[in-house]
């Protein structure tokens, strides 16, 4: 499961977060601008971990051992450019390019990941929309629809997040996961076509024709990706609420058969008064239960389901969080997985473009072998 933290490189979803940065304007006239916007996040973290030492043999022992770090947390940092144009006919033309690196990538000693000093740019954001009374064309690679509101309405986004040895996150030299495979799996940014309609009443509705992804390397996919998602916002006598609906399928076929893949996801969020709610889940079959490629998963035997709750109260520049999320994996209607992580944090506002941030996650893993692992993190987050 350690190539979990290989595909993901890097994670990151903060330019569409909830409290998302604002932008430097680096030109503006009537009708065109051009802005740019970044994240820096850096944590000291210190794990301990108790493990089996040969997960294959239950009785083979305990391992145990504590790792500090100087790391990225759930968001690999990033700077991205956004464009923006009005043409005569009355539509309105954008873009966005954002790239994306981590920080923690200098100790040759990290296996597979002993590169030096590689910082690889990754790209997880390229496209262009045209805006009209119609509603919204969205043209190029960005994140997916399915889980994207589980993801962006975690109250830890902007956190650290669990770093459990079953994902080869605790020497991994990219980021952690957050909340991924402990109660929603990742929007994974694809190419795609996308059609968003107005807001009508706080209502949307988003659908995605998305390149399909690969079961094995020969398999035949006749039909894109399609995925799709709903959102309702609106306030009530000062009362938030956001409410989604999620889904994705897709069919692959190779030597071995055809894999229907398929999920569907939602959640609530409601804010009053400093104090907020936020509740999400999912369900799967035939896709994986960390970032949903079919590559991980071969059979439409296999589910895989979650849940993320939490509570969250801001007061001042301070804001306090209590999380618990837990994936299961099921195949052939036995339980293969059970991922849980619970978390504390608190957040503090220095100014608008930094905060301070501490953090504990507890994981606890079973997979016919063992793993409990606590996670202390303090850093800073800044943003532009």
């Amino acid at each position: 499961m350690k190539t979990h933290a290989n595909c993901l490189l890097p994670l990151g979803l903060a330019v569409m977060c909830a409290n998302a940065t604002a932008a430097v304007t680096l030109y503006e006239d009537d009708t065109h601008s051009v802005s740019t916007d970044l994240l820096v996040n850096v944590f000291y973290t210190n794990s301990s971990v108790d493990r089996l030492a040969d997960f294959n043999d239950a009785n083979s022992g305990t391992v145990s051992r504590d790792q500090s770090r100087v790391r990225v947390g759930f968001l690999p940092n990033y700077i991205g450019f956004n464009y923006n144009t009005e043409t005569d006919d009355g539509l309105k033309i954008g873009a966005r390019s954002s790239f994306w690196v981590t920080l923690n990538d200098t100790d040759t000693q990290r296996g597979a990941e002993g590169l030096g000093t590689r910082s690889g740019i990754d790209v997880r954001q390229f496209y262009a929309t045209v805006d009209a009374e119609w509603g919204q064309v969205l043209l190029g690679k960005d994140f997916g629809l399915f889980s994207r509101s589980n993801i962006l309405t975690d109250e830890l986004l902007l956190g650290h997040g669990q770093t459990s040895d079953f994902y080869g996150l605790i020497d991994g030299g990219n980021v952690s996961f957050g909340n991924i495979g402990s109660g929603y799996t990742y929007p994974f940014p694809k190419a795609q076509i996308t059609y968003r309609s107005p807001d009508m009443s706080g209502v949307q509705i988003a659908v995605g024709v998305m390149d399909p992804n690969k079961k094995s390397a020969t398999s035949s996919e006749d039909n894109p990706r399609f995925e799709s998602e709903i959102t309702y916002n609106n306030t009530f006598d000062s009362v938030d609420f956001k409410a989604y609906i999620n889904g994705v399928t897709q069919s692959s076929e190779d030597s071995a058969g055809k894999t229907d893949s398929n999920g569907v996801g939602g959640g609530i969020r409601v804010g009053y008064a400093g104090a907020a709610f936020n509740a999400s889940g999912f369900n799967t079959e035939g896709l994986g239960d960390v970032a949903g490629l079919d590559t991980l998963i071969s059979n439409e035997q296999t589910e895989s389901e979650g849940y993320l709750l939490q509570g969250s109260y801001s007061i001042d520049a301070e804001r306090f969080v209590l999380s618990y999320g837990k994936t299961e994996v099921e195949t052939q209607g036995t339980t293969s997985l059970e991922y849980e992580n619970y978390a504390v944090a608190w957040f503090h506002t220095v100014n608008a473009n930094l905060s301070l941030v501490g953090e504990y996650n507890r994981t606890e893993v079973n997979e016919g072998r063992t793993e409990e692992n606590n996670t202390f993190a303090v850093g800073a987050v800044v943003t532009f």
